[in-house]
Protein backbone atom coordinates (compact mmCIF):
# COMPACT_ATOMS: atom_id res chain seq x y z
CA UNK A 1 0.00 0.00 0.00
CA UNK A 2 1.35 3.64 -0.71
CA UNK A 3 0.93 6.07 2.04
CA UNK A 4 -1.88 7.85 2.36
CA UNK A 5 -1.34 11.03 0.82
CA UNK A 6 0.13 9.40 -2.32
CA UNK A 7 -2.83 7.21 -2.12
CA UNK A 8 -5.42 10.14 -2.23
CA UNK A 9 -3.97 12.49 -4.83
CA UNK A 10 -3.19 9.30 -7.43
CA UNK A 11 -6.80 8.29 -6.81
CA UNK A 12 -8.57 11.02 -6.38
CA UNK A 13 -7.30 12.52 -9.84
CA UNK A 14 -8.53 9.62 -11.27
CA UNK A 15 -12.01 10.09 -9.91
CA UNK A 16 -11.40 13.65 -11.32
CA UNK A 17 -11.91 12.40 -14.68
CA UNK A 18 -15.35 10.59 -14.36
CA UNK A 19 -17.96 12.95 -14.42
CA UNK A 20 -19.43 13.06 -11.14
CA UNK A 21 -21.08 15.98 -10.01
CA UNK A 22 -19.26 15.79 -6.45
CA UNK A 23 -16.08 14.25 -4.71
CA UNK A 24 -18.36 12.79 -2.36
CA UNK A 25 -20.80 11.57 -4.91
CA UNK A 26 -17.11 10.03 -6.48
CA UNK A 27 -16.50 8.26 -3.39
CA UNK A 28 -19.66 6.65 -2.49
CA UNK A 29 -20.26 5.61 -5.69
CA UNK A 30 -16.62 3.20 -6.05
CA UNK A 31 -16.97 3.32 -9.46
CA UNK A 32 -15.98 0.22 -11.26
CA UNK A 33 -14.24 2.17 -14.21
CA UNK A 34 -11.44 2.15 -11.27
CA UNK A 35 -10.59 -1.53 -11.81
CA UNK A 36 -7.55 -1.92 -9.62
CA UNK A 37 -8.66 -0.65 -6.30
CA UNK A 38 -9.34 -2.77 -3.36
CA UNK A 39 -12.40 -2.54 -1.03
CA UNK A 40 -9.58 -2.11 1.68
CA UNK A 41 -8.34 0.70 -0.06
CA UNK A 42 -11.78 2.10 -0.75
CA UNK A 43 -12.56 2.13 2.91
CA UNK A 44 -9.38 4.27 3.47
CA UNK A 45 -9.92 6.67 0.77
CA UNK A 46 -13.66 7.33 3.02
CA UNK A 47 -11.90 7.27 6.07
CA UNK A 48 -9.35 9.66 4.93
CA UNK A 49 -12.34 12.03 3.18
CA UNK A 50 -14.56 12.12 6.31
CA UNK A 51 -11.95 12.66 8.59
CA UNK A 52 -11.16 16.02 7.06
CA UNK A 53 -7.41 16.57 7.52
CA UNK A 54 -6.55 15.92 3.59
CA UNK A 55 -9.10 18.69 2.77
CA UNK A 56 -6.37 20.08 -0.07
CA UNK A 57 -5.08 17.28 -1.05
CA UNK A 58 -8.49 16.19 -2.26
CA UNK A 59 -8.98 19.33 -3.82
CA UNK A 60 -6.16 19.80 -5.50
CA UNK A 61 -6.40 16.02 -6.90
CA UNK A 62 -10.07 16.06 -8.03
CA UNK A 63 -9.68 19.68 -9.62
CA UNK A 64 -6.87 18.66 -11.50
CA UNK A 65 -8.71 15.38 -12.68
CA UNK A 66 -11.72 17.38 -13.78
CA UNK A 67 -9.32 20.06 -15.87
CA UNK A 68 -7.88 16.64 -17.61
CA UNK A 69 -11.21 14.96 -18.67
CA UNK A 70 -12.14 18.74 -20.06
CA UNK A 71 -8.79 19.12 -21.89
CA UNK A 72 -8.47 19.32 -25.85
CA UNK A 73 -5.09 17.24 -25.19
CA UNK A 74 -6.45 14.99 -22.83
CA UNK A 75 -10.06 13.07 -22.59
CA UNK A 76 -12.32 16.15 -24.11
CA UNK A 77 -15.43 15.41 -22.11
CA UNK A 78 -15.11 11.38 -22.76
CA UNK A 79 -15.89 9.80 -19.73
CA UNK A 80 -13.25 6.96 -19.02
CA UNK A 81 -14.36 2.86 -20.04
CA UNK A 82 -10.80 2.10 -17.62
CA UNK A 83 -8.78 3.59 -15.04
CA UNK A 84 -5.88 1.32 -13.93
CA UNK A 85 -3.83 2.42 -10.65
CA UNK A 86 -0.20 1.27 -10.56
CA UNK A 87 -0.59 1.26 -6.40
CA UNK A 88 2.80 1.16 -4.66
CA UNK A 89 4.13 -2.39 -6.53
CA UNK A 90 7.71 -1.52 -8.71
CA UNK A 91 7.33 -1.08 -12.58
CA UNK A 92 8.29 -5.24 -13.70
CA UNK A 93 10.04 -3.81 -16.79
CA UNK A 94 12.48 -0.65 -17.53
CA UNK A 95 9.65 1.86 -17.66
CA UNK A 96 11.31 5.19 -18.11
CA UNK A 97 7.96 7.24 -17.43
CA UNK A 98 6.86 7.51 -13.52
CA UNK A 99 3.26 6.23 -14.42
CA UNK A 100 0.85 6.19 -11.75
CA UNK A 101 -2.26 5.89 -13.57
CA UNK A 102 -3.41 4.63 -16.84
CA UNK A 103 -6.99 5.35 -18.51
CA UNK A 104 -8.39 3.39 -21.19
CA UNK A 105 -5.05 1.63 -22.19
CA UNK A 106 -3.73 5.37 -23.94
CA UNK A 107 -3.32 7.98 -21.22
CA UNK A 108 -0.46 7.72 -19.31
CA UNK A 109 -0.83 10.05 -15.96
CA UNK A 110 2.14 10.74 -13.72
CA UNK A 111 0.99 12.34 -10.10
CA UNK A 112 3.42 14.79 -8.61
CA UNK A 113 2.29 16.51 -5.77
CA UNK A 114 4.91 19.15 -4.15
CA UNK A 115 8.01 16.55 -5.01
CA UNK A 116 11.29 17.64 -7.38
CA UNK A 117 12.42 14.17 -7.32
CA UNK A 118 12.78 13.52 -11.10
CA UNK A 119 14.80 9.64 -10.59
CA UNK A 120 16.57 7.03 -7.55
CA UNK A 121 18.90 5.27 -8.90
CA UNK A 122 22.53 4.07 -7.62
CA UNK A 123 25.22 6.38 -8.48
CA UNK A 124 27.05 3.75 -10.64
CA UNK A 125 24.13 4.14 -13.14
CA UNK A 126 23.50 7.80 -13.26
CA UNK A 127 27.31 8.55 -13.45
CA UNK A 128 29.36 5.43 -15.18
CA UNK A 129 26.19 4.02 -17.09
CA UNK A 130 24.07 7.67 -17.50
CA UNK A 131 20.96 6.15 -16.57
CA UNK A 132 20.92 3.43 -19.67
CA UNK A 133 18.76 0.26 -19.29
CA UNK A 134 17.06 -0.16 -15.70
CA UNK A 135 17.48 1.36 -12.74
CA UNK A 136 16.88 0.60 -9.34
CA UNK A 137 19.58 -1.59 -8.18
CA UNK A 138 22.15 0.02 -5.57
CA UNK A 139 25.41 -1.08 -6.91
CA UNK A 140 28.77 -0.60 -5.86
CA UNK A 141 29.25 1.82 -2.59
CA UNK A 142 29.83 4.66 -4.15
CA UNK A 143 31.64 6.44 -1.46
CA UNK A 144 34.58 3.78 -1.38
CA UNK A 145 34.57 3.66 -5.05
CA UNK A 146 35.41 7.02 -5.46
CA UNK A 147 36.71 8.23 -2.32
CA UNK A 148 38.18 5.48 -0.48
CA UNK A 149 40.89 7.35 1.52
CA UNK A 150 38.26 9.94 2.99
CA UNK A 151 35.49 7.26 3.34
CA UNK A 152 37.74 5.25 5.52
CA UNK A 153 38.67 7.99 7.87
CA UNK A 154 35.39 8.40 8.65
CA UNK A 155 34.85 5.31 9.15
CA UNK A 156 37.97 5.40 11.98
CA UNK A 157 36.80 8.78 13.77
CA UNK A 158 32.85 7.45 14.05
CA UNK A 159 34.64 3.93 15.73
CA UNK A 160 36.34 5.85 18.28
CA UNK A 161 33.07 7.98 19.32
CA UNK A 162 31.42 4.49 19.32
CA UNK A 163 34.20 2.73 21.23
CA UNK A 164 33.19 -0.09 19.57
CA UNK A 165 36.45 -2.27 20.02
CA UNK A 166 35.36 -5.32 18.17
CA UNK A 167 34.56 -3.31 15.07
CA UNK A 168 36.79 -4.43 11.80
CA UNK A 169 39.77 -1.99 11.42
CA UNK A 170 38.70 -1.41 7.56
CA UNK A 171 35.21 -0.09 6.95
CA UNK A 172 34.50 -2.68 3.18
CA UNK A 173 35.08 -5.55 6.23
CA UNK A 174 31.77 -4.84 7.69
CA UNK A 175 28.95 -6.81 7.66
CA UNK A 176 25.31 -6.37 7.84
CA UNK A 177 24.73 -6.30 11.62
CA UNK A 178 27.72 -4.65 12.08
CA UNK A 179 26.15 -1.63 9.82
CA UNK A 180 22.80 -1.54 11.33
CA UNK A 181 24.98 -0.85 14.75
CA UNK A 182 26.92 2.07 13.08
CA UNK A 183 23.53 3.84 11.81
CA UNK A 184 21.73 3.32 14.99
CA UNK A 185 24.59 4.52 17.07
CA UNK A 186 25.65 7.98 15.29
CA UNK A 187 23.11 10.86 16.41
CA UNK A 188 21.00 12.80 14.03
CA UNK A 189 23.45 15.67 13.73
CA UNK A 190 26.78 14.65 13.44
CA UNK A 191 29.19 14.78 16.97
CA UNK A 192 31.93 17.94 16.25
CA UNK A 193 34.58 15.23 16.70
CA UNK A 194 33.13 13.91 13.43
CA UNK A 195 31.73 16.53 11.42
CA UNK A 196 34.90 18.05 9.83
CA UNK A 197 35.36 14.37 8.58
CA UNK A 198 32.24 14.15 7.48
CA UNK A 199 32.30 17.12 5.23
CA UNK A 200 35.77 16.72 3.59
CA UNK A 201 34.14 13.68 2.46
CA UNK A 202 30.83 14.87 1.51
CA UNK A 203 33.37 17.51 -0.27
CA UNK A 204 35.51 14.94 -2.02
CA UNK A 205 32.58 12.58 -3.36
CA UNK A 206 31.18 15.72 -5.49
CA UNK A 207 34.28 17.18 -6.79
CA UNK A 208 35.50 13.54 -7.91
CA UNK A 209 31.91 12.29 -9.52
CA UNK A 210 31.21 15.97 -10.97
CA UNK A 211 34.53 15.22 -12.74
CA UNK A 212 33.83 11.86 -13.49
CA UNK A 213 30.43 12.03 -14.74
CA UNK A 214 31.91 15.17 -17.06
CA UNK A 215 34.13 12.68 -18.43
CA UNK A 216 32.23 10.02 -18.99
CA UNK A 217 29.54 12.64 -20.89
CA UNK A 218 31.34 12.44 -24.16
CA UNK A 219 29.28 14.54 -26.61
CA UNK A 220 26.34 16.06 -27.23
CA UNK A 221 24.58 13.52 -28.39
CA UNK A 222 25.04 11.49 -24.95
CA UNK A 223 24.33 14.73 -23.11
CA UNK A 224 21.34 15.53 -24.78
CA UNK A 225 19.72 11.38 -24.46
CA UNK A 226 21.07 11.82 -20.53
CA UNK A 227 18.92 14.83 -20.16
CA UNK A 228 16.07 12.81 -21.62
CA UNK A 229 16.37 10.10 -19.27
CA UNK A 230 16.14 12.63 -16.35
CA UNK A 231 13.67 14.14 -17.83
CA UNK A 232 11.80 11.06 -17.76
CA UNK A 233 10.79 11.79 -21.42
CA UNK A 234 10.17 8.01 -23.54
CA UNK A 235 8.55 6.49 -26.49
CA UNK A 236 5.10 7.83 -25.68
CA UNK A 237 4.05 11.10 -24.18
CA UNK A 238 2.31 11.42 -21.00
CA UNK A 239 0.80 13.91 -18.78
CA UNK A 240 1.97 15.31 -15.61
CA UNK A 241 -1.00 16.45 -13.19
CA UNK A 242 -0.20 17.65 -9.43
CA UNK A 243 0.98 20.49 -7.63
CA UNK A 244 4.25 22.89 -7.77
CA UNK A 245 4.60 25.51 -4.70
CA UNK A 246 3.17 28.19 -6.07
CA UNK A 247 0.26 26.63 -8.90
CA UNK A 248 -1.03 23.20 -9.84
CA UNK A 249 1.16 21.27 -12.11
CA UNK A 250 -0.55 20.27 -15.79
CA UNK A 251 1.56 19.31 -18.29
CA UNK A 252 2.29 17.31 -21.12
CA UNK A 253 5.44 15.68 -21.70
CA UNK A 254 7.35 15.24 -24.99
CA UNK A 255 8.80 12.16 -26.34
CA UNK A 256 12.46 12.80 -27.80
CA UNK A 257 10.85 12.61 -31.19
CA UNK A 258 9.04 15.77 -30.58
CA UNK A 259 11.29 17.40 -28.61
CA UNK A 260 14.34 17.42 -31.36
CA UNK A 261 11.51 19.03 -33.40
CA UNK A 262 11.54 21.91 -30.93
CA UNK A 263 15.06 22.13 -29.45
CA UNK A 264 18.72 21.49 -29.50
CA UNK A 265 21.07 20.82 -26.42
CA UNK A 266 23.74 23.62 -25.97
CA UNK A 267 25.31 21.97 -23.32
CA UNK A 268 25.49 20.00 -20.14
CA UNK A 269 27.86 21.12 -17.14
CA UNK A 270 28.42 19.22 -14.10
CA UNK A 271 29.90 21.20 -10.70
CA UNK A 272 30.33 20.08 -7.40
CA UNK A 273 28.14 21.78 -4.54
CA UNK A 274 27.91 22.10 -1.14
CA UNK A 275 25.31 20.43 1.41
CA UNK A 276 24.51 18.33 3.85
CA UNK A 277 24.89 15.63 1.74
CA UNK A 278 27.79 14.87 -1.69
CA UNK A 279 25.56 17.28 -3.64
CA UNK A 280 26.70 17.56 -7.44
CA UNK A 281 24.78 20.21 -9.58
CA UNK A 282 23.84 19.82 -13.26
CA UNK A 283 22.92 22.52 -15.67
CA UNK A 284 22.11 22.51 -19.33
CA UNK A 285 21.16 25.26 -21.94
CA UNK A 286 18.76 24.37 -24.58
CA UNK A 287 18.06 26.31 -27.75
CA UNK A 288 14.38 27.01 -29.19
CA UNK A 289 14.86 25.90 -33.11
CA UNK A 290 11.56 28.41 -33.69
CA UNK A 291 12.70 31.55 -31.81
CA UNK A 292 16.07 30.95 -30.88
CA UNK A 293 15.76 31.42 -27.27
CA UNK A 294 18.16 29.73 -24.79
CA UNK A 295 16.26 28.48 -22.07
CA UNK A 296 18.76 27.39 -18.59
CA UNK A 297 17.59 24.07 -16.90
CA UNK A 298 19.30 23.43 -13.74
CA UNK A 299 19.29 20.52 -10.78
CA UNK A 300 21.26 18.42 -8.61
CA UNK A 301 21.97 15.32 -7.50
CA UNK A 302 22.33 14.06 -3.63
CA UNK A 303 24.41 10.81 -2.94
CA UNK A 304 23.04 9.93 0.32
CA UNK A 305 23.37 7.00 2.09
CA UNK A 306 20.26 4.49 1.57
CA UNK A 307 19.26 3.00 5.18
CA UNK A 308 21.15 5.61 7.47
CA UNK A 309 24.82 6.26 7.99
CA UNK A 310 27.34 3.37 6.52
CA UNK A 311 24.13 1.13 6.46
CA UNK A 312 23.29 0.36 2.21
CA UNK A 313 25.47 1.49 -0.16
CA UNK A 314 24.74 5.17 -1.33
CA UNK A 315 21.82 6.42 -3.64
CA UNK A 316 21.61 9.48 -6.20
CA UNK A 317 18.73 10.80 -6.07
CA UNK A 318 17.75 13.41 -9.18
CA UNK A 319 16.33 16.55 -8.24
CA UNK A 320 14.79 19.52 -10.95
CA UNK A 321 15.39 22.58 -9.62
CA UNK A 322 13.68 24.89 -12.49
CA UNK A 323 10.18 24.60 -12.25
CA UNK A 324 8.57 22.07 -14.22
CA UNK A 325 6.75 24.83 -16.15
CA UNK A 326 9.71 26.09 -17.71
CA UNK A 327 11.48 22.90 -19.08
CA UNK A 328 11.30 22.84 -22.77
CA UNK A 329 9.08 19.58 -23.59
CA UNK A 330 6.94 20.28 -20.50
CA UNK A 331 4.26 21.94 -22.29
CA UNK A 332 1.15 23.10 -20.87
CA UNK A 333 -2.24 20.62 -20.41
CA UNK A 334 -4.57 22.77 -22.91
Amino acid sequence: MADIRTTITELITGLGTLGYETLYDAIAARPKEMVSVSPETWDLLQQAYDGGGWSTDFEQAWSNGQEFAHAQAGLRNRRPIIIEWKGSHRAPGDEVAPIDLRIDHVYLISCKYLSKIMINASPSHLFRRLLKGGHGVRGEDWYQAVAGTEYQELYEKVVSYLGCSDLPSNVSDLNQEQRKLIAQGIPRIWPKSVLSCYQNLANVVAYRTAKLWQEVLTSTNESETMLWRILRMGSAPYFILGTSATAPLRLRVATPWDWRLKFRLSHFECHPQKGDQPRVGWSTSIKDLHSDTLHIVEGHVEIRWSHGRFSGNPEAKVYLDTPHVKVPGYFPLR
